[in-house]
């Protein structure tokens, strides 16, 4: 299921897009502490299609997609 979430993103001169935070609906923010691929791709759990980041959120590795729409995350199950 996706799971829409605001993002901190530093737009660099060149264009590209790199998130540093997800924001949840609560407003409590967590830091991205490193961006281990970026790729088109499909979410095959949520749906969905654009830019994939696999990032690392405290020691957990997660999907963070960007699409036309804005930015969500794949949720896992223990969010569900």
């Amino acid at each position: 299921m996706k799971q829409k979430v605001a993002v901190v993103v530093l737009h660099t001169k060149s264009g590209e897009l790199v998130p540093l935070f997800i924001v949840w609906d609560n407003m409590v923010k967590y830091p991205i502490d490193k961006i281990i691929n970026k790729q088109k791709a499909a979410s095959l759990k949520s749906g969905g299609f654009g830019i994939r980041y696999t990032v690392r959120i405290q020691d957990q590795y997660r999907y963070l997609f960007y699409e036309y729409s804005g930015w969500f995350i794949e949720k896992i199950s223990s969010e569900e």
